[in-house]
């Protein structure tokens, strides 16, 4: 019985050993020398895309988010169906809501030409997200690289997204599958202080919540009232691409204000919403609405932990020439 338990914790201790080594293996400057004009590329890209478009932005950091938690952050999002496999990026949670496809193309692009199959597309988007944070944000920060595309993308393994009806209990489940702490959760959701949902997405707040009300009465009146403006009840014969700003007061700012408009009641998705109604976060999000600085600080520090979710390294994987096909 010892033995065995002694076998149990060596493998277990040596996964985590692999775990730790492939994080380990991403480094900050790791195209310093191998591709030092790489990083200016990407930023340029985004700025400008994002400056012709401001939602791009949002786009490309929700792109970051849902290619790591499927596969870890290895690319796969951004991978092309093939015959008789259609890729995550056309799974409901992501057609035809993600955005910015076209920004980490171009820019793929551009670093092939001056140099050829050195930085993966899942590092291209890694730095897409950071420069998006700044650009609308002016939240910066070093982003370890190293990471390698993965060669698999099936549309059903993004149903494992967490979902805008998930409660913050669930929500929290979700995220320490992929090893963030219930703070990080609650940190990253401030992402939605940009970006658009779609009306379909909360309708069911405004017209048939429960058998009791048929408005969420978590939600604040005159929030309602503005959102039933633009969002009639849903019909099959009518059009459902009518979209909401996730965050009602600095829809185009990634800031704080998220939380501030939490507290007043507005958040827009039941998954918004649910982190100032529950007991596990409802002090986290009170903290992120009282200091705008920490928050931004604490989301770097996320955003570069989440980054390096079962990433691959070394000789695994490949680094493709075109970010929507494998070589």
């Amino acid at each position: 019985m010892a033995n065995s338990s002694s076998h149990k914790l060596s493998y277990i201790i040596f996964f985590l050993s692999l775990s730790t080594f492939a994080s380990a293996a991403l480094k900050v400057g790791f195209y310093r020398s191998s591709c030092p004009e790489a990083e200016a590329i990407i930023k340029n890209a985004v700025d400008r895309a994002v400056s012709r478009n401001p939602g791009i932005a949002a786009g490309l950091i929700r792109m970051h988010f849902h290619d790591c938690f499927v596969r870890g952050c290895d690319g796969s999002v951004l991978l092309e169906s093939t015959p008789g496999n259609p890729a995550e990026r056309y799974h409901p949670a992501n057609f035809p809501t993600l955005r910015g496809f076209e920004v980490i193309d171009e820019a793929k692009a551009k670093i092939e030409a001056i140099c050829p199959q050195t930085m993966s597309c899942a590092d291209i988007l890694a730095f897409a997200a950071r420069d998006s944070a700044n650009k609308v944000g002016g939240i910066n920060y070093a982003v370890p690289a190293g990471r390698r595309d993965g060669c698999i993308s099936r549309k059903e393994e993004a149903g494992t997204l967490p979902s805008f009806t998930f409660n913050a209990e669930k929500l929290a489940s979700e995220f320490a599958k992929r090893g963030l702490s219930v703070s990080e959760m609650v940190t990253l959701s401030g992402a939605h202080s940009i970006g658009i949902a779609h009306c379909p997405t909360f309708s069911k707040r405004l017209y048939s919540f429960n058998e009791t009300h048929s408005q969420d009465p978590s939600m604040d009146p005159s929030y309602a009232d503005y959102l039933k403006n633009k969002c009639p009840p849903p019909r099959g014969d009518r059009s459902e691409e009518a979209a909401m700003a996730l965050d009602f007061s600095t829809p185009h700012r990634l800031d704080n204000r998220y939380y501030i408009e939490l507290k007043k009641n507005r958040g827009l998705l039941t998954s918004d919403q649910t982190l100032l109604s529950s007991s596990l976060t409802s002090k986290m999000v009170l903290k992120n609405a009282n200091d705008g600085s920490k928050w931004a600080a604490k989301f770097a520090k996320a955003m570069v932990k989440m980054g390096k979710i079962d990433v691959l390294t070394g000789s695994q994987g490949e680094i493709r020439r075109h970010c929507s096909f494998v070589n």
